[in-house]
């Protein structure tokens, strides 16, 4: 199986001048990408975590938020990602765009957000969704759906809705500092531009061009 990418070009021109500003206006294009049908989710993204033996694993979570500080997810610290960000807080972010043939590919450290931003984000999810980081003892080995519904029930027993469901103290945010940053765009016969940014001596980001 082979794609055929018809894609227009990504020029050093055209792109802003840090990767937080050229990742917005590449968002926003998959945003509505999203809008039209296209693509599902422009938000998700593979979180890549290495274990402390070197073993890398990979899974996809949602983008919660960027700025100029770095990208935010948030987890269960006691998750399997958890465990390995907390002795190699080393991370690998990409974006797949495959609809629109484009991704991004973050490299950074990870650092947990305040309390304060964990707390103000949990309070926006959704009830269930709250319930449902205290009823998961995530990568933990659960003996079945039963016994996973049967905690999320007595849960919603102790908190029902309409009450104040508190911030479980083992889930929270994560923020990645990024320290490069690749946009790759899909071109034809395989001669794919990819531009990354990269933290230079004096603060700001420098750019090169990497060969497809």
């Amino acid at each position: 199986m082979r794609e055929q990418y018809r894609s227009g070009g990504l020029t050093e021109p055209e792109l802003a001048a840090d990767p937080y500003a050229q990742f917005a206006r590449w968002f926003a294009d998959a945003v509505r990408a999203r809008d039209e049908g296209a693509l599902a989710e422009p938000n998700a993204m593979v979180v890549s975590t290495a274990a402390p033996d070197g073993a890398p694993s990979s899974r996809t979570v949602l983008l919660k938020g960027y700025d100029q500080r770095g990208f935010v997810f948030f987890s269960n610290y006691a998750s399997k990602k958890g465990r390995e960000l907390a002795a190699n807080p080393q991370v690998s972010l990409l974006f797949p765009w495959h609809p629109i043939a484009r991704q991004v590919i973050v490299g950074g450290t990870a650092v947990r957000v305040p309390a304060e931003e964990t707390e103000a984000y949990f309070h926006s999810r959704p009830y269930g969704s709250q319930v449902g980081a205290w009823a998961s003892e995530q990568s933990a080995e659960v003996a079945s759906r039963e016994v996973l519904e049967r905690r999320y029930e007595e849960l919603r027993a102790r908190w029902p809705e309409g009450t104040t469901v508190p911030v479980p103290p083992f889930w929270g945010g994560f923020r990645v500092e990024p320290r490069s940053v690749e946009f790759w765009q899909g071109r034809e016969n395989r001669l794919h531009d990819r531009l990354r940014y990269t933290h230079g001596p004096d603060g700001g980001w420098d750019v090169v061009r990497l060969a497809p």
